[in-house]
């Protein structure tokens, strides 16, 4: 029976790892500060047998008693309302955290996981976005607390990996959604849900020709532990390549919640990325992995976890 950490474990993401991970037989341990986490998001979990649950600052130096087999390194603000209040902490998880578990992970000879990020990218001059593209990233605006926390955090794995041979993986997620959003976090799937089921206009920055591509959670998480399960070593692009407007996205989500909300236009934030689309064929190929889940199937699976929030 494997031991596995994951640290942002009370997270949106790190929440659905651990239902994942409790279900493949893993002993789990959900180490969260709730900075930005929700112990509601695994309230379904305490007392199960193989779940404890450790509010800590992963900044800090981390002790955990026995054995490790896997690390999962997800503790991080991850919305830009969020990383924006949160400047220098977001800074210390990607740096000081992203330290303080990969010595644990050397420690215990265990696998190592980073949550990274498409934000890696920035505002990309090519598209769709691989691996192998270093990105367009401002790191001295608003949004680079977020992007060079993350593209340090990648730089310090992969030394890890080659100089003390820790057994590394890194995943660059693309935007992601389902059950367990925070409806205030600020990103486009639960303001437009949460606008639209209000009878609220919904709020599109810029001209709403900006592109995004929306993940369904439960893919995600197949392909990160297929990641985790691989020999792969280099950063791994994890999405949905059906890109589409951020405007046809608010459109989307009145037609799915049945709402007669109109839309509304506000200035583009700065830096904020005009197209994102990943390039999944590395996944493809190396996981066999790719997302299932069409985006209307995906909206009608949350939108009664919204409907409860939206009273």
């Amino acid at each position: 029976m494997e031991r596995t950490l994951i640290t942002g474990g009370a997270g949106f993401l790190g929440s659905h790892l651990c239902d994942y991970f409790i279900a493949k037989g893993h002993r789990v341990i959900c180490m969260d500060n709730l900075l930005t986490g929700n112990m509601d998001n695994v309230a379904h979990l305490i007392g199960h047998e193989r779940f404890t649950f450790i509010d800590y600052d992963v900044t800090n130096y981390i002790y955990v008693e026995g054995g490790v087999d896997n690390i999962l390194h997800f503790a991080s603000p991850a919305s830009p309302i969020d990383y924006l209040r949160l400047p220098i902490q977001t800074l210390k998880v990607g740096s000081l955290g992203t330290h303080k578990t990969l010595g644990l992970a050397r420690a215990k000879g265990a696998r190592y996981l980073l949550a990274s990020t498409s934000e890696c990218y920035g505002d990309p001059l090519v598209h769709p976005q691989a691996e192998d593209y270093w990105g367009n990233v401002n790191p001295v605006g608003p949004r680079g607390v977020y992007d060079e926390a993350k593209r340090f955090a990648e730089a310090l794995t992969m030394a890890y990996h080659r100089y003390h041979g820790v057994n590394t993986r890194i995943v660059r997620i693309f935007n992601t959604y389902g059950t367990r959003m925070r409806i205030d976090d600020g990103r486009a799937l639960p303001t437009f849900m949460m606008q639209s089921l209000r009878g609220e206009a919904l709020t599109v920055f810029g001209d709403g020709t900006q592109t995004r591509s929306f993940c369904y959670v439960d893919d995600l998480v197949e392909g990160i532990y297929g990641l985790l399960c691989s020999d792969e070593h280099e950063p791994v692009n994890l999405g949905n390549p059906d890109e589409m407007s951020v405007l046809e996205f608010a459109r989307k989500v009145i037609e799915v919640t049945g709402s007669r909300s109109s839309i509304v236009f506000r200035d583009l934030p700065v830096d904020d990325p005009r197209i994102r689309q990943p390039d999944i064929t590395k996944a493809k190929k190396i996981l066999g992995w790719q997302p299932r889940v069409p985006l209307e199937e995906g909206l009608r699976r949350v939108l009664r976890y919204f409907e409860g929030r939206a009273r």
